[in-house]
């Protein structure tokens, strides 16, 4: 059986020659594998990268890029039975990677796998917090609700044709398409033995921008969650002070405190301005929300 690797690539040069020598060593017992680029306009070494480890690459506009029309145009480039997608600033953390995060939809038992998450090096402390409770380190095959993240997942090719991704969303494709599964019978699991490190080296205003087109997007997923300026002050106070706690106990306090209060800030106020936008997506926005590192370039100019 063929699984389809299909990357999403815009000037992923930094970390795509390690991804990709990370998938060719992959010890695959259970799946064949292939490698699809969906490109939207690298301007960087990217393609040459791609090209270097025989992948196979398609494009899709820039002016026309979602993350949701991305994947579906790659899945449908691809040839697998299994369509397999990870994030160009990812990187799998063991050689059985693959083959574990496909084994449950081989054996039958979910349709929609997703793996588990971690820091490296340059990762935010806070982030690794929100890795270790929303990854952890045991498996849930199949899980309860529609949770998963596209980071690191996988999905059977008939499961997609159902529903295929949602073209529209600024985010949460991956958990849009998870609830209209689960809403039809179907299985989702988290796969813990299949890891991949997540690399986000983000400023500050994109961890904000990567919270408030996820708030944006939920408000389409889950219209009847709110997220209000108070909830904003409780939940920013009390993740300040649940990373604190942890931060005291790794003896990282003094290191650490000042990008704690900054993430645990950006975190909730990108949430509780997304989850207020309402008004139509303006070219603007998707700009910045699709392209964050461009809008700051620009901004540089204006």
């Amino acid at each position: 059986m063929l699984a389809s690797v299909v990357i999403r690539t815009y000037n992923e040069e930094r970390y795509l020659n390690e991804l990709l020598q990370a998938i060719s060593t992959q010890r695959n017992n259970i799946v064949d594998c292939e490698v699809v680029i969906i490109d939207s306009g690298s301007t960087d070494s990217t393609l040459e990268i791609a090209k270097s480890h025989n992948c196979r690459i398609t494009h899709i506009k820039k002016s026309e890029f979602t993350f949701g029309r991305s994947l579906n145009m790659g899945c449908e480039f691809a040839n697998g039975d299994f369509l397999v997608f990870v994030s160009g600033h990812c990187i799998p953390a063991s050689d059985s990677w693959l083959d574990e995060l496909c084994k449950p939809m081989v054996d039958g038992i979910v349709d929609y796998s997703y793996g588990r998450q971690m820091g490296r090096d340059t990762t935010k402390y806070s982030e690794d917090r929100h890795f270790e409770k929303w990854f952890p380190e045991y498996s849930k095959i199949p899980q309860e609700g529609f949770f998963c993240n596209n980071a690191n997942a996988a999905v059977t090719r008939k499961a997609w044709e159902l529903f295929k991704f949602n073209e529209e969303l600024t985010g949460l494709e991956d958990m849009y398409l998870a609830k209209l599964l689960v809403d039809a019978g179907k299985k989702v699991g988290y796969v813990a033995t299949a890891p991949v490190y997540h690399i986000h080296d983000e400023t500050w205003k994109q961890v904000k921008v990567r919270y408030e087109r996820e708030a944006y997007a939920l408000q389409r997923i889950m219209p009847e969650v709110h997220f209000s300026f108070s909830d904003f002050i409780r939940y920013f106070i009390s993740g300040v002070m649940a990373d604190s706690a942890s931060a005291i106990r790794d003896k990282l306090l003094l290191k650490k405190f000042g990008e704690i209060l900054l993430f645990r800030f950006y975190h909730y106020w990108g949430t509780y301005r997304g989850n207020h936008e309402h008004r139509k997506l303006s070219t603007k926005m998707k700009k910045q929300y699709f392209y964050p590192l461009d809008t700051e370039r620009d901004s540089q100019y204006d």
